[in-house]
């Protein structure tokens, strides 16, 4: 900037005092003394000593006051020295300014007291920090260990498929004919020297089991038989057919000695009680019907399922009686409340077929879905048998080496390993020359007491006797195990 350009800058000022003094004059008919350079500079200062007090006069000397007292008086009061400089004509802020100081400054030298006379008692910082660190990683590890250890339980969860135990391959060994028509129920003796079968000629035939031979024909059923059940307390045999009937054959007189009447339709599956003397048998009308065997007493009616009960089983421990349903359920009954005590609802088709394992806690119920394992007392599921081919299911059987047989209507034949599940047998049965293939269904089949024959009765009016391959080992018929990646739960 020129000397011409100061002088007129310099000019404009009293012109501009000229017009400020003429504006007062005219609104408030008084003058205002002039505005100085040293006004402005003081008003300024003023302005930002007023602002600086009121946001950090409490917060600017206390943590550094803290942490270093000596350096911090000395630097605070020559800043506050430097910054209220400007404002020396406010006593208020001196004062404030004042007593702040005096607070920090009280408070230093307690803390350098104190710091002085704990500090051969107090950890350093440095402990201080290593411990905390030590801290925090134990931690980190604990919870590491325990992600860990979610992480296991969650792969516990995945299905880690049971191997299956080795079984031989079943055969057919011998066929038995004699009924004229469909062989519907089968019943071995406790003694394992014969068996009996029921057909629906209305006929109850007596076989003997090793040679094949017929011993006895029982008459006196209306409609087909379609259960049979053998005492193992007394010698009596039990049926019970389409006609409403349920016999008590006395074996040694060959006569019936005992009707039980109470169904008011057809019966069609009947089951003893091993240890008491006590008959349960269902059918049609949709319930079970317990008599005492002895004085033909109605000793329960249990009701519950809404259809055709077509399967029941008995045994000593609670459930005492479990029963499958064309309603697709499965109950277990308690005997001495007379009442239900669960209800299964997995399978979605009818129940046509139950079965008991000779020695473990446990039975099976099969389906045209499918073979559903289940664990007693509660009836807990445990597994799935593999899927089958969608064909009618109805008969089911188990023997103690834990092979378990199915039975449908087209004729299949299928041998589970009860431990895992799988399938290590398909067949087909084989049709009686001059029998139409559709005559090619098994509507009942047992094992006997020592498990090493099985006996079907079928479609061809025929009784089947299967064992096993003597000459199988594992090299010439191994295991084919494929399982799959997932479980099904239900």
């Amino acid at each position: 900037m020129s000397a011409a350009d100061s002088q007129a800058a310099y000019s404009l000022e009293p012109l501009v005092q000229a017009v400020v003094h003429g504006t007062n004059s005219l609104f408030q008919g008084a003058s205002i003394p002039a505005i100085t350079s040293d006004a402005r500079t003081k008003s300024r200062s003023a302005n930002i000593a007023t602002k600086y007090r009121d946001e950090y006069m409490f917060t600017r000397d206390l943590p550094r006051g803290a942490e270093n007292p000596g350096a911090q008086a000395t630097s605070s009061s020559t800043s506050t020295q430097l910054i209220l400089a400007g404002a020396s004509t406010t006593q208020h802020i001196t004062r404030v300014d004042e007593e702040v100081q005096k607070v920090l400054d009280g408070l230093s030298g307690k803390q350098s007291k104190t710091r002085a006379a704990k500090k051969e008692k107090q950890p350093t910082r440095d402990l201080v920090l290593a411990a905390a660190d030590k801290a925090n990683r134990q931690a980190g590890d604990a919870q590491t260990a325990a992600a860990a250890a979610g992480q296991q339980l969650v792969r516990k969860r995945n299905y880690e498929p049971v191997k299956p135990e080795w079984h031989a391959p079943w055969r057919m060994m011998r066929v038995i004919s004699g009924h004229i028509g469909w062989v519907r129920s089968l019943a071995v003796e406790p003694g394992n020297k014969w068996f009996a079968s029921g057909s629906v000629d209305r006929t109850i035939k007596i076989w003997d089991l090793a040679s094949g031979t017929l011993k006895l024909t029982l008459t006196g059923h209306i409609s087909p038989v379609r259960g049979l059940a053998v005492s193992a307390r007394h010698p009596y045999l039990f049926s019970c057919g389409e006609d409403k009937q349920v016999k008590c054959w006395d074996l040694e007189t060959n006569k019936v000695v005992r009707h039980y009447h109470g169904h008011l339709s057809g019966v069609y599956t009947l089951a003893l009680h091993p240890v008491l003397d006590l008959l349960v048998t269902g059918g049609r009308d949709s319930v079970l019907r317990v008599w005492d065997i002895r004085t033909k007493q109605q000793v329960h009616v249990l009701s519950g399922h809404k259809s055709t009960i077509s399967s029941v089983q008995c045994q000593e421990a609670d459930p005492q009686v479990i029963s499958g349903s064309m309603d697709s359920t499965v109950r277990l009954w308690d005997l001495a409340a007379g009442k239900s005590m669960t209800t299964l609802t997995h399978h979605k088709k009818s129940v046509r077929a139950l079965a008991l394992h000779p020695t473990q806690f446990g039975f099976a119920s099969a389906s045209s879905d499918n073979i559903k394992q289940w664990r007693c007392p509660k009836g807990e599921f445990v597994q799935n048998f593999d899927e089958g081919d969608g064909s009618i299911v109805n008969s089911l059987a188990v023997n103690s080496d834990g092979v378990v047989f199915s039975g449908a209507d087209n004729g299949s034949m299928r041998f589970y390993d009860w431990k895992s599940g799988h399938c290590f047998q398909k067949t087909e049965t084989i049709v009686q020359p001059g029998s139409l293939d559709s005559e090619a269904g098994i509507f009942c089949s047992t094992f006997d007491q020592t498990g090493f024959r099985l006996i079907t009765g079928e479609a061809d009016k025929t009784i089947k006797i299967w064992k096993e391959d003597d000459e199988a080992t594992e090299d010439s018929h191994p295991i084919d195990f494929r399982p799959s990646l997932s479980r099904r739960r239900h």
